[in-house]
């Protein structure tokens, strides 16, 4: 290994969440007269978390969310907390075939509930201990700012300089670039688009990842 611990995203990274969550609220802006594709909604909200999603949102429709945002959401969250869903290509295989002594969190802007449980249904809970880290609860400044995962490289006892980070999303990208640590930016998850490893380029990530095979690669 080049690198003594790594700090994962969670959303995008392991888990394939983002294109149905970016779908779903596209569908429901539509719905209320501003079309959204997607495209538009992960270019646009996808890392956010809490008032800056939410500021981002009303940015893009010019006025307040309508209440009902908060309840379609909470109901989509549920439905996918209970039944489950599936983990990006390759990543369950890389959890498993990392050394059991390489110190390991995930950093992420969900709650740590919907890590865990998403975690539970995919097995691979115990591969991180109580290393699971969340924008919104452990840090008073969720990303794009370095604070998770210098707080992740924190409780792990690793200097930030060696640890390697994987993320997928510009905003999660720009503050784990800031944050010193060496970043792979990956593209495996569906959400995504062919020019998204130019955007992670463009935002200094130190090396891309179409898959988790190129992952092993870069860290090995």
């Amino acid at each position: 290994m080049k690198f003594d611990a790594m700090i994962f995203d969670f959303d995008g990274v392991l888990l394939e969440s983002e294109y149905a969550g970016n779908r779903q609220i596209a569908d429901y802006l539509t719905s209320i007269g501003h079309p959204t594709t997607p495209a538009d909604s992960m270019a646009n909200f996808m890392g956010l978390a809490g008032p800056d999603f939410l500021g981002a949102i009303e940015a893009w429709i010019g006025r307040a969310i309508p209440e009902d945002f908060h309840t379609v959401r909470a109901v989509e969250d549920r439905r996918a907390l209970e039944e489950g869903l599936p983990a990006v290509a390759g990543a369950i295989r890389f959890i498993e075939n990392l050394p059991s002594a390489l110190p390991r969190a995930i950093a992420s802007s969900s709650s740590t509930e919907w890590i865990t449980r998403h975690l539970d249904h995919l097995g691979v809970r115990d591969a991180f201990g109580d290393k699971i880290f969340s924008g919104r609860e452990h840090v008073a400044r969720g990303k794009p700012e370095p604070d998770i995962y210098l707080h992740a490289a924190g409780a792990l006892g690793v200097e930030i300089q060696r640890c390697v980070i994987l993320e997928d999303s510009p905003v999660g990208v720009t503050g784990a670039v800031a944050s010193g640590a060496y970043v792979i930016g990956l593209c495996a998850g569906s959400h995504c688009a062919p020019d998204h490893a130019d955007r992670l380029r463009a935002l200094g990530v130190a090396a891309i990842a179409h898959d988790f095979d190129e992952v092993a690669r870069l860290i090995g």
